[in-house]
């Protein structure tokens, strides 16, 4: 499927940021103190957070797990260690890929694991593969969002079940109000289909739906201040222009969270028979 400028942009910007937050110390220090986590990654999903995604999605030995957008490993890579359940992960930036690759190898899970680079819109895998699917924060990253979880719900085994978290517009803002989440989101948050709605045009029934906005909004700022505190290896790491503009992004984002105009939620669902 055609991308456009923003999207392709949005997959270079990512490719570029996973390779550079891999390896610099100090961000993965950052990420230490807020995720829990040193994959160089750039979801928001906490390592307390896992623990709940393992129980949601019945992760276990002989369960076969897929992770889409799962950039440098996290935190689909965890899940498959702590779980014992053989993966796929995939995604369209390829350095994240290359980072995830060296992760597996050194926490031995060369075996288990498989990675793919991939387009969620056109998964190259036969129904029914998989026992389990988790993606972190992925739809608000993408135009077609609604195209994923149709190619989902194909590749899902009868009895599989799904897991996602998205950050989303809170409801009923004015026009105003409404500019400036979707100012502070991320670059495709906007959906004229809400997501309990869209679940039930491509097939998928809610188990769980749980709101994590506070979660969210607690991680979000403390990484803030722990990239602010450390502004020279910021800038290091993403260059002059890109440090600026995603410092600025940031700012509008805590914003917006500020002022609870902004959602993190995360579903369960499984396939409609």
């Amino acid at each position: 499927m055609p991308r456009n400028p923003d999207e392709q942009a949005l997959i270079e910007r990512f490719s570029r940021t996973y390779a550079h937050l891999s390896s610099s110390d100090t961000m993965l220090e950052i990420e230490r103190a807020v995720c829990g986590c040193d994959y160089g990654c750039t979801s928001w999903t906490t390592k307390d957070e896992t623990r709940q995604i393992v129980e949601l999605l019945d992760l276990k030995p002989g369960r076969r797990l897929l992770d889409i957008g799962s950039g440098s490993g996290w935190p689909g890579l965890y899940l498959a260690q702590v779980s014992g359940c053989d993966s796929v992960l995939t995604d369209l930036p390829f350095e994240g890929l290359k980072v995830a690759k060296q992760r597996a190898q050194k926490d031995g899970l060369n075996d288990t694991c498989q990675i793919a680079q991939a387009d969620g819109t056109a998964l190259p895998f036969q129904e029914a593969s998989f026992d389990a699917i988790y993606h972190s924060d992925v739809l608000c990253c993408l135009v077609e969002k609604q195209a994923v979880l149709e190619q989902c719900r194909q590749v899902i085994a009868a009895d599989g079940k799904m897991v996602f978290s998205v950050i989303l517009i809170a409801p009923d803002l004015s026009a105003a109000d409404y500019r400036q989440a979707a100012a502070g989101g991320p670059t495709f948050i906007e959906t004229d289909t809400p997501y309990p709605d869209m679940l039930e045009q491509t097939g998928w029934q809610i188990t769980e739906h749980i709101d994590q906005t506070a979660d969210y909004a607690e991680t979000f700022a403390k990484m803030f201040e722990l990239e602010k505190a450390n502004k020279d290896e910021f800038v290091r790491v993403h260059g002059e222009e890109g440090a600026t503009s995603l410092l600025e992004r940031r700012q509008a984002t805590l914003d917006a969270l500020q002022k609870n105009f902004l959602r993190r939620e995360l579903f369960g669902v499984v396939a409609k028979g």
